[in-house]
């Protein structure tokens, strides 16, 4: 998601594995059932290893993880992945 922002496009690639991350933490999520708080918390968590990795293939490396931290926006990435791995509740 850090990519499809920071580079405003997407890819097949892209979706695919983005349909896939929430299907693997919607299944573990029903053994550990979090509350949407909870996994806010852990998607904020996340939020800089993501920012790290996505710096290493948005153009190419072309940015350092604190550039490109500052070109996406995190509340709306972690508000667009929280709707996606609970759809059916309210914000």
């Amino acid at each position: 998601m850090v990519k499809q922002k920071s580079e405003n496009r997407t890819t097949r690639s892209w979706e695919v594995s983005i349909r896939n991350s929430i299907r693997e933490i919607q299944r573990e999520n029903k053994r550990y059932y979090l509350t949407r708080e909870k996994l806010e918390e852990v998607l904020e968590e996340a939020y800089l290893n993501a920012i790290d990795e996505a710096s290493l293939e948005v153009e190419e490396g072309r940015y350092e993880s604190e550039e490109l931290e500052k070109l996406v926006n995190k509340e709306e990435i972690i508000h667009y992945a929280l709707g996606l791995i609970s759809p059916g509740e309210s914000n």
